[in-house]
């Protein structure tokens, strides 16, 4: 015997919301990264890294932000940091900016361990942009 469809949806059972107060959710959310994309970028990082200084004129392209209002962006100097590592001079690299070192790193560490799976908690790039921002407003004399 055929079965009796209900014609009134049926609504699902509401659901509780969770316990923790809403402001600390966004503190404990991650990101899960594409470790392939991650990768493919850091193959292409570390030897334009190793070329640029060798090319001759070494190219290089302006910061936008500081060509028009004379501020540094949070990535002013990643070029040079990310540089100045692949060659081993540390000093110069944190003086450039401290990120480029964290960025050829990782790099580094993501061609040799090739993780499946990369998480990143939600706050870890806005407050390492502001971390980088203060350095180079610091370092350009603005704070």
């Amino acid at each position: 015997m055929p079965r009796l469809v209900a014609l009134v949806p049926i609504k699902p059972p509401r659901m509780r919301r969770a316990q923790a107060p809403i402001r600390r959710a966004w503190l404990t959310h991650s990101k899960p990264l594409d470790p392939w994309d991650l990768r493919t970028a850091a193959a292409v990082i570390l030897p334009a890294a190793f070329l640029l200084p060798v090319l001759p004129g070494h190219p290089g392209l302006a910061c936008p932000l500081r060509t028009l209002t004379g501020i540094p962006c949070p990535l002013c100097g990643m070029t040079t940091s990310v540089e100045a590592t692949v060659r081993l001079h540390l000093r110069d690299a944190l003086a450039a900016n401290p990120a480029g070192v964290v960025v050829a790193l990782a790099a580094v560490a993501l061609l040799a361990v090739r993780p499946r799976r990369l998480v990143l908690p939600s706050l870890t790039v806005p407050v390492a942009l502001a971390a980088t921002w203060l350095f180079e407003l610091h370092r350009y004399g603005f704070v």
